[in-house]
């Protein structure tokens, strides 16, 4: 086992090769930002960006930034890895931003930055969430260097996201699918990159974008700054690395032996009745000292009926899953953010990327598919130190899944405890208060709802998303009772046309009713029948 480093000799670290030990940190998941760490001016960075810093309340250094900071600010290939909630966002923005700010290459003689300049730094994203969350972080830490940072993601327009990146935009943020969409447009050029991050690697290889990920990385200049950042270093992602990257040093920012799943997150699994799962929730929703709740559902179906479900019970609810438009899903996540909606239920594609502060409660309603979604649903709360509970509910026929991830990850829960919503277990766990019943009383219904947070006009493709995002209802399935990674996400990507293109009606999301849809000619198919327009591939 390789020694622990500590920060102060990171500016030494030796480049250590993708199959040798990596580098370590003496920061424990329980404290990542220890009284002693590095602040970001001892790290010498930017004194704009530390102004920046300082004003959102960011002064010390969390272990993957620390790690990071000194070998990225001198323009090394690295691969961090670390798990979801340990700060690594600003451990690839804030070297991208110096770097570029640095930059006089996109500059005039009188020191401005050029109009219709093309990008100089590429962050590639799995999900349009975290799109939005990244661009959101590395635009408040930017705020002083007068850079440009633009957002283009599926689910939206392509009109504004292709006039901003005619505008000049030095950083672009972007899903694969929307990306190669916009480079093969000729919209999007590659060739003045200087600096690719590839964050979350390992959940763009689980939705399956790397055919994607590969043709974008031949758009882009061979010689470059690369990072790559992933909470997992499965081998298709060391083999992408290898071909890719230069000597990079692996960093890895948590000692080896803690293990997997959050020491600050308190673990409760029952065996529950899935028709006594909703009277189990709303009793636990009522919890002493319960804030801001994720609860996650295996398909879109469930998710919204457990949350029309809620709803109807009292509580501030609101759902994030892949039948909803991208305009309902901000809403739902702005909602939640302002807490204006505090139980926010989302299947496990729509969550990734969500990273929401004081997240005190996570609740499996189902049993997740594999051992890495439970680490990556719990891992929504005891972020950054403090501490949470998550809460699983495993019907009698998920039993044998459930065994296979409690054995991976020795959770310590191989026979979940018989549990309804009276037991007094139940009740004693979660600190639940004596007589509470399955609805909110009247007098708890403090909070605005979903409907206090406007829909935003997205200029949105795809109809069908549209209406749904207009309506959500109790059966807003499509037909699958299970959430597709690579098959819903390609099919909000790359297989979008632009908004101009579409057939469909403008709903009330977009204002109101427009004129009725054009007529679409019949053509004959092979087989002599006729057929109206075909659908978009992926469809």
């Amino acid at each position: 086992m390789t020694e622990l480093i500590p920060s102060i000799e990171l500016e030494h670290v030796a480049d250590v090769p993708l199959d040798e030990e990596a580098v370590s940190h003496p920061l424990t998941g329980d404290a990542p930002v220890a009284p002693e760490a590095p602040t970001f001016a001892d790290l010498q960075v930017d004194p704009r960006i530390v102004r920046a810093l300082t004003e959102a309340g960011i002064h010390r250094t969390f272990a993957i930034q620390a790690l990071t900071l000194p070998i990225a600010l001198v323009g090394s290939d690295l691969i961090g890895q670390a798990r979801t909630g340990m700060g690594k966002t600003l451990g690839f923005g804030v070297p991208l931003l110096q770097r570029l700010a640095w930059d006089t290459g996109s500059q005039d003689e009188n020191g401005k930055l050029n109009t219709g300049r093309a990008p100089r730094a590429l962050v590639m994203v799995p999900t349009r969430e975290l799109c939005v969350q990244v661009t959101r972080d590395l635009q408040g830490a930017a705020k002083y260097l007068g850079l440009s940072v633009t957002a283009v993601y599926g689910g939206r327009a392509y009109e504004p996201q292709i006039a901003a990146l005619h505008a000049g935009a030095d950083v672009v943020i972007g899903t694969p699918g929307r990306l190669l969409d916009l480079a093969k447009g000729g919209h999007l050029q590659l060739g003045g990159i200087k600096v690719l991050v590839l964050d979350e690697a390992d959940e763009m290889l689980d939705l399956g974008f790397l055919p994607d990920i590969e043709k974008v990385l031949g758009m882009v200049p061979d010689v470059k700054q690369t990072m790559l950042f992933s909470a997992t270093m499965p081998g298709p992602i060391l083999t992408l690395a290898r071909s890719f990257m230069s000597q990079p040093t692996h960093i890895r920012a948590e000692v080896a032996s803690e293990g997997q799943t959050h020491l600050t997150t308190t673990q409760f699994v029952y065996r529950a009745h899935a028709l006594d799962k909703i009277e189990m929730l709303s009793k636990l929703l009522q919890a002493r000292g319960r804030g801001l709740t994720m609860v996650f559902t295996r398909t879109k179906r469930t998710a919204q009926k457990v949350s029309d479900e809620l709803v109807e019970r009292g509580f501030a609810a609101a759902a994030v899953h892949g039948d909803l438009g991208q305009g309902a899903r901000e809403q739902a996540l702005r909602a939640f953010r302002a807490g204006k909606v505090d139980v926010l239920v989302a299947t496990d594609v729509a969550a990734r990327g969500i990273d929401v502060e004081d997240v005190t409660h996570v609740v499996n309603y189902q049993c997740p598919e594999e051992d890495k979604t439970y680490v990556h649903r719990i891992g929504r709360t005891g972020r950054a130190g403090k501490t949470g509970v998550a809460v699983s509910f495993i019907d009698w026929d998920d039993i044998p899944r459930w065994k296979l991830i409690n054995d991976s990850l020795s959770l310590g829960f191989a026979d979940p405890a018989e549990t309804y919503s009276n037991s007094p277990h139940f009740f004693a766990d979660l600190d639940i208060p004596e007589g509470t019943t399955g609805r909110l009383p009247r007098s708890q219904r403090t909070r605005e709802g979903l409907g206090a947070e406007a829909v935003e006009d997205l200029g949105e493709t795809g109809g069908h998303r549209r209406k749904a995002a207009v309506a959500p209802s109790r059966g807003t399935g499509h037909g699958s009772s299970r959430d597709s990674g690579a098959r819903g996400s390609r099919r909000s990507t790359s297989t979008e046309q632009p908004a101009a293109q579409s057939d469909v009606s403008v709903t009330a999301e977009d204002g109101g009713p427009s004129s009725s849809p054009r007529k679409r000619s019949r053509r004959r198919t092979r087989g002599g029948s006729g057929s109206a327009g075909a659908a978009p591939s992926g469809e």
